[in-house]
């Protein structure tokens, strides 16, 4: 038999109460999430897409228990979160975006704060062994407040650890972070998920999520738009493009029904887009060599997960 899912979401719904002597349209509420279901697999690292105010936080949000929902069910490890919210909690762990925790406590201090809040005892506690996993053990007793960001963002997957869960939920956690730091931060979180966690995301990074995520979920204007393996997501972009350069300086761009964007690119250079499910690149470097052009050289871009996003959101990212 098949694992149950780690996260089962139906039909969830939240709309926002409207703004007190509100009228017209503004008098329904904001709809920040419309009828969305998907599910979540076990051992999966699941990317969670989508433009400012899709519905991502509101979604994580009602997860984690801050946020209400207006109709539908989310099970977390089987847990109903509205009939079983202890146990649901317990089996999730969130590393929100915004760095959260007291200044004056060290990090062996915040880890074992927030134990304590779990309830767990004493001789039970993973503090050590969570320090040391995110690299933090020799800032044990350093003020929080002095640890450099990407030190902060290690102890914030820490704390979301204290209690073991299962699933890991972090809601853009290199949002303005240098390249070095989410690096960092990534090779925790496959560490983590080669420990069995199973680990949701939310980033604006699209190459991030395609190179990190097995399956992605793509919500727009609160409505789940896409949910697929990502390789089978990025395939849904059928566009291609073949940049080349040619020996003369050309005067307008080729032009052939077969392709579907021509665009200059200097003095000499063309970039041609063709729907690969009908060309191949020899077949437009033939049409253009039949157009009397002799071509120096030759590059290729397949489509990305950034062209899907685009193709399906009408947004860039």
């Amino acid at each position: 038999m098949s694992k149950e899912p780690a996260i089962s979401i139906k039909n969830l719904t939240k709309r926002y109460a409207p703004p007190k002597g509100a009228k017209g349209a503004d008098a329904e509420g904001k709809l920040a999430l419309n009828d969305v279901s998907f599910d979540v697999p076990q051992g999966s690292i699941f990317g969670l897409l989508g433009p400012n105010g899709a519905g991502k936080s509101t979604l994580i949000n009602t997860l984690a228990g801050l946020v209400n929902k207006t109709s539908g069910t989310a099970n977390i490890w089987g847990f109903d979160i509205d009939h079983q919210r202890r146990n649901a909690s317990r089996a999730i762990g969130i590393v929100p975006q915004e760095i959260v925790f007291d200044p004056f406590f060290t990090p062996y201090e915040v880890l074992e704060n927030h134990s304590g809040f779990y309830g767990i005892p004493a001789g039970k506690r993973r503090s050590e062994e969570l320090l040391e996993a995110v690299r933090l053990a020799d800032k044990r007793d350093a003020y929080a407040r002095t640890l450099s960001g990407g030190m902060k963002r290690r102890l914030l997957v820490a704390k979301a650890m204290v209690h073991s869960p299962p699933i890991l939920v972090l809601d853009e956690p290199t949002a303005g972070v240098d390249v070095e730091l989410r690096r960092q931060l990534w090779e925790l979180v496959t560490s983590l998920n080669n420990d069995g966690v199973t680990v949701v995301l939310t980033t604006h990074y699209l190459e991030e999520a395609e190179e990190l995520c097995d399956r992605i979920a793509i919500i727009n204007h609160g409505e789940l738009i896409a949910n697929k393996p990502t390789r089978e997501l990025v395939d849904m972009a059928r566009e291609k493009i073949v940049a080349v350069t040619v020996e003369n300086d050309l005067t307008a761009a080729p032009a052939h029904d077969a392709f579907t964007k021509v665009e200059l690119a200097g003095p000499r250079g063309v970039e041609v887009t063709y729907d690969k499910d009908k060309l191949n690149a020899g077949q437009v470097l033939a049409i253009l060599q039949g157009q009397g052009l002799t071509i120096e050289d030759v590059t290729t871009r397949e489509a990305d997960l950034e062209d899907v996003f685009v193709s399906l959101t009408g947004t860039g990212n």
